[in-house]
């Protein structure tokens, strides 16, 4: 019985190797791509939006709303140990159904005269105010469209931390998809002359561009 020489099963090992590699950089590409295809998509008709900003018209709507709060809530509504504390939670019920504008554990701006607060949003704005001495509440939210909070979503402004995190999750999926796809033109590019000329125009192209056109 003849062994195999260790010459022979070298290339064996390679293949077997290569392989292997190749499953799994095919794996973790097209889960990558999965997670964030739709997310890509998103973000790229928005930076097609954003970059014709100017050119998409977007009418603010604005709605004002005035209501008062009731005495027995207007007593709880004391100055608190912190600068910035929110609402009590009895009161921000109130507005909410008052105004339609939801302050709670939101951040307030406190005075002598009353108390306002601000809630920036994706694709608008809204803030409400309390007269601390008559109870009067004033409120306004302002809204700009679909395309508006699209853009804002693209921009992570005034989203929250929960899509902050996202914002990365997206894009820790993003680099997944582009290194695994790298790798792969380099595993089959042997065979692909054109491969790394295009991989280098998307490099040169915006690199030129900003270099002479951008000042």
């Amino acid at each position: 019985m003849n062994a195999e020489s260790p010459v022979a099963t070298r290339p064996k090992a390679k293949r077997k190797w290569r392989t292997w590699w190749m499953q799994q950089l095919h794996t973790w590409h097209w889960m990558s791509a999965a997670v964030s295809l739709i997310g890509m998509l998103a973000f790229a008709i928005t930076g097609l939006t954003l970059n014709h900003a100017e050119s998409i018209g977007a009418k603010p709507v604005v709605t004002h709303r005035s209501a008062v709060l009731e005495k027995p809530l207007l007593a709880l509504l004391v100055t608190p140990e912190a600068k910035d504390a929110p609402l009590p939670p009895r009161i921000a019920a109130r507005v909410a159904a008052l105004t339609g504008i939801n302050p709670a554990g939101r951040s307030v701006e406190w005075s002598d005269q009353e108390a306002y607060v601000a809630m920036a949003r994706p694709g608008g704005d809204a803030w409400v105010s309390i007269d601390r001495t008559s109870g009067a509440i004033e409120s306004e939210l302002t809204t700009r469209g679909w395309i508006s909070y699209l853009n804002d979503l693209h921009k992570g402004r005034n989203a929250g931390p929960v899509w902050f995190w996202f914002i990365d999750a997206f894009a820790i999926a993003c680099i997944v998809f582009t290194i695994t796809g790298l790798l792969l033109l380099q595993i089959l590019a042997r065979n692909r002359w054109l491969t790394w000329p295009l991989v280098a125009s998307g490099l040169v192209i915006p690199f030129a561009l900003a270099l002479f056109f951008i000042h």
